[in-house]
């Protein structure tokens, strides 16, 4: 089945609770700008489905829509999904391949659970965010890219900082 950014409609998000309205209000504001978003809030109350409203209400809304959920994954995996790899990077490694943030170009990249992503981890998709560019594995080439960061997560970040 296909998500409504793949099929191209824009996701409709109905509330009346006032809580919820003054953050699609805020949601419409930041659509437009390209500001990277963090969107907190626990489990299961729609952190992706806000991530494509804001998406696809922004100016890079005919961009990509790209979502990976970072908990699930080893670092080592991550890592390969999000930069990609050169041809002969590693055992097994017979192709190149695009990273989710060579994909995601012109659009919207979407990281689900960030707070579980290893600190190393952010601190290498930091270099991104900071240099708009990245190395694929086993690579040796920057590759620009203009990608838009929306990441979300159900834990409490200031607590974590603490």
């Amino acid at each position: 089945m296909k998500s409504l950014i793949e099929t191209g409609e824009k996701p409709i998000i109905i509330t009346q609770n006032p809580k919820m309205q003054k953050i699609l209000e805020t949601a419409k504001k930041i659509a437009p700008t390209d500001c990277n978003v963090v969107i907190t809030g626990e489990s299961g109350t729609g952190k992706e489905l806000l991530a494509q409203y804001i998406h696809s209400h922004s100016l890079r809304a005919n961009g990509p829509f790209v979502a990976i959920n970072c908990s699930v994954l080893s670092e080592e995996l991550l890592a390969n999904e999000l930069f990609g790899h050169e041809k002969g990077a590693f055992t097994g490694a017979n192709t190149t391949k695009k990273g989710l943030i060579e994909v995601a170009n012109k659009g919207t990249l979407f990281l689900d659970e960030i707070s579980e992503m290893s600190l190393s981890m952010q601190a290498k998709l930091l270099r991104v965010i900071q240099e708009k560019e990245f190395i694929r594995l086993g690579g040796t080439t920057p590759i620009k890219v203009d990608v838009r960061f929306i990441a979300a997560t159900n834990k409490d970040l200031k607590e974590l900082l603490k």
